[in-house]
């Protein structure tokens, strides 16, 4: 009897992608999630007998084995589902079979070789039968990404766009964001960012094996998100001068900045900021199969020497002197949270895992930041695996303010201590509203278990960091357990004060405000204000100065009065960043060495609508009008809207814009023809090389064709 061969596979792509949550990868290969079964059909040139069996291989990576489970052989039988690869007979009509294949819910992810033999007694025959892609599975109780929530999992897994918020504590403002996991190339690419790694450069058979596991794959991702260590995905840039690269206000989302890593052959894209590395992380580990959102943190502090204080050195007028500042205080930081189990701390810190690619400070040698869990930050629990330390600092840390005086000595001055860690947030489940998160990393500010979790988390950091670090952490001294005792608090000043914007601050326009200062006490008081102003980036890293002026005013007993201040638009507007930031510094005087530092952080406003004429059906052209105003007081010419969109349109696309008089008001239309049903992003910049992006964005519900 002649030997049996295989002469045809159909891996039934519609019902597996079907099952397995997959449709939207665009194929050809089959992609399928660990943990769960799917099926393919042999068709043979003649059926096996009673003693042929058929014997699968898969395999992963190079010098696959099954010591490192980068292998394995099986059979079709009847073993236990979960523990191994199983394969079963689903049905068996003449020379067709219908086989279900069952991967382990721990199995590693990547892409794989499918093989069979057919054994007997009378011959072997071999057959590669082709590759399928083995993503994490949130869906399977057993893996360990898995995430109960349906809603979440349709959020955090599937959503192929999203929100980042940006801005300053008082004026959040939410920027859209197109993930993209599902666009041509991408999974390919995400598969090639994990090749590309020193781990897997120095030892590749280890480290795809290391793969089945979601800790050690979000923390590779994380260090491979930046260039700094690696030829990653993006190289980051803070100097606002972006010369040889694209500008981070200017991508839309990661699609681009994939495509553009890839098709040059890894060569680190230039330029990304915190926001940028946190939607390109949240497309690889969305398009892996780890559920993933991007969070936003305000007033977010980066503490350089692990003291969990942020120190700024001030001169009189309250700037902030550069060469003495080695902390700071970015008016945003963006990062990420995944979700799954942490089987190397124990199941207390199951959930939420900040991840963190933008490039602040080393991990064990490398520019990365977690898997920290957010539980663990929650309680205190720095010394947990990793990085606790850093990311409790950014949401806990004291900012301290010093003044530096001219015979180098320096004296505490009154401030808001407590300004770290607001408003942290993320896109809502099914909507595009803000939702303040600020509860799973701390306590309420101030209260007995937040002062209980922050001594706590002192004392871990006497206990684990090096001498030479615990030293310097005595001498900053510290709240609670630290500071009361080793640190002379500023004296509390018989004043207060806050800025109050008396117009809206739009671009190009003036800004108007006042300098509110109020007396609490009986007696009158003789004020000494120093006032300065300065673009900066979001960073608050100061650009230019645009305000410089000093005041002697008069109070009287328990007296409030308003001081005026003005900045006229060609005052700031050459000095003015992408980040459409200013911010202003009162250092105001009082007699007996009071002192009391006022700071505002402003943003300006912008305005851009998108609308959507018509019904919006997959297939069909539909119109979208786009009205802008020019922000200046002067003509512009040259403007362009710059529009993506993840299944309404290929690519991007750029609108031509008319002139615009001083302060015109605009429509512009184009037509979108969608090409998936379902929510959709669609993103329009107002781009002018006279003024900073005007960004906007509205989601489009696309329906199928009848």
């Amino acid at each position: 009897m002649a030997g049996v061969k295989v002469t045809k596979v159909d891996w039934q792509q519609l019902r597996n992608c079907a099952a397995h949550r997959t449709r939207e990868y665009p194929g050809p290969e089959l992609v399928v999630r660990r943990g769960q079964t799917f099926v393919f059909t042999l068709e043979l040139n003649r059926p096996l007998d009673s003693e042929e069996t058929l014997i699968f291989t898969v395999k992963t990576g190079p010098q696959a084995s099954e010591t490192l489970r980068t292998k394995a052989v099986f059979q079709t039988s009847e073993l236990e589902v979960g523990k191994s690869w199983t394969a079963t007979k689903e049905a068996h009509t003449g020379s067709t079979l219908i086989v279900s294949l069952t991967s382990p819910p721990d199995a590693v992810i990547g892409r794989y070789l499918l093989s069979t033999r057919i054994s007997s007694r009378r011959r072997h025959s071999d057959r590669k039968l082709g590759r399928f892609v083995l993503l994490f599975n949130p869906w399977c109780p057993e893996d360990d990404v898995f995430l109960a929530s349906e809603e979440e999992r349709q959020e955090y897994v599937l959503n192929d766009s999203g929100i980042i918020f940006r801005g300053v504590e008082k004026h959040i403002r939410a920027q859209g964001w197109n993930y993209g996991q599902f666009e041509e190339d991408i999974l390919n690419i995400c598969l090639s960012i994990l090749d590309r790694s020193p781990s897997h450069q120095d030892d590749p058979a280890t480290d795809v094996s290391h793969r089945h596991n979601p800790i050690y794959v979000s923390r590779t991702i994380s260090a491979m998100v930046n260039s700094n260590n690696d030829r990653g995905v993006l190289q980051g840039q803070w100097q606002g001068k972006y010369g040889g690269g694209t500008s981070p206000l200017h991508w839309r989302g990661s699609v681009a900045i994939l495509h553009k890593w890839f098709k040059s052959r890894f060569k680190p894209v230039k330029y990304g900021q915190c926001w940028v590395f946190a939607g390109v992380m949240c497309t690889v580990l969305r398009c892996l199969g780890i559920a993933t959102r991007v969070v936003s943190n305000f007033n977010s502090a980066h503490d350089t020497d692990r003291n969990l204080s942020v120190d700024k050195y001030v001169d009189f007028f309250g700037r902030t002197l550069e060469d003495r500042t080695e902390d700071s205080m970015w008016n945003f930081h963006v990062w990420n949270e995944s979700w799954f189990a942490r089987q190397d701390l124990g199941p207390s810190y199951n959930g939420w895992q900040v991840l963190d690619a933008t490039p602040q400070e080393e991990s064990k040698g490398m520019f990365r930041c977690g898997p920290a869990s957010v539980t663990a930050i929650r309680e205190g629990d720095v010394h947990l695996a990793h990085d606790g330390p850093f990311v409790f600092a950014e949401v806990n840390a004291d900012y301290i303010t010093w003044l530096w005086q001219e015979d180098k000595s320096r004296e505490r001055v009154y401030s808001d201590t407590k300004k770290i860690g607001r408003c942290i947030s993320t896109k809502a489940v099914g909507s595009d509203s803000r939702v303040d998160i600020t509860g799973l990393y701390k306590y309420p500010e101030g209260s007995r278990k937040e002062r209980l979790v922050y001594s706590k988390a002192v004392k871990k950091l006497f206990s684990v960091e090096a001498p030479g670090r615990r030293a310097r952490l005595r001498r900053a001294g510290g709240r609670g357990l630290r500071r009361d005792a080793l640190l002379e608090p500023a004296t509390k000043p018989s004043i207060t004060g806050k800025f109050k914007m008396l117009e809206p601050p739009v671009l190009g326009h003036d800004l108007r405000l006042a300098l509110c200062l109020a007396n609490l006490t009986s007696r009158a008081r003789r004020i000494r204000v120093n006032l300065s102003g300065a673009t900066i980036l979001y960073t608050r890293r100061p650009v230019a100065e645009i305000l410089h002026e000093s005041h002697t005013v008069r109070l009287g007993p328990e007296e409030e009065i308003k001081i005026p201040i003005a900045i006229p638009y060609m005052q700031y507007k050459q000095d003015l960043t992408e980040d459409k930031k200013i911010l202003l510094a009162a250092m105001c005087l009082v007699a007996k060495g009071e002192k009391l530092l006022v700071e505002k952080d402003i943003t300006l406003e912008d305005f851009i609508t998108i609308k959507v004429l018509g019904p919006a059906v997959v297939g069909v052209a539909v119109v979208v009008e786009v009205t802008v105003i020019n922000p200046l007081l002067e003509k512009v010419e040259d403007c362009m809207l710059m529009v993506e969109g993840s299944g309404l349109l290929q690519g991007q696309l750029s609108v031509d814009v008319p002139s615009l008089e001083p302060q015109e008001r605009a429509s512009v239309k184009f037509n979108i023809t969608p090409s998936k049903s379902g929510p959709r992003q669609l993103q329009v910049d107002l781009v002018s090389p006279r003024f900073p992006d005007i960004k906007g964005f509205v989601i489009i519900h696309v329906a199928t064709a009848q």
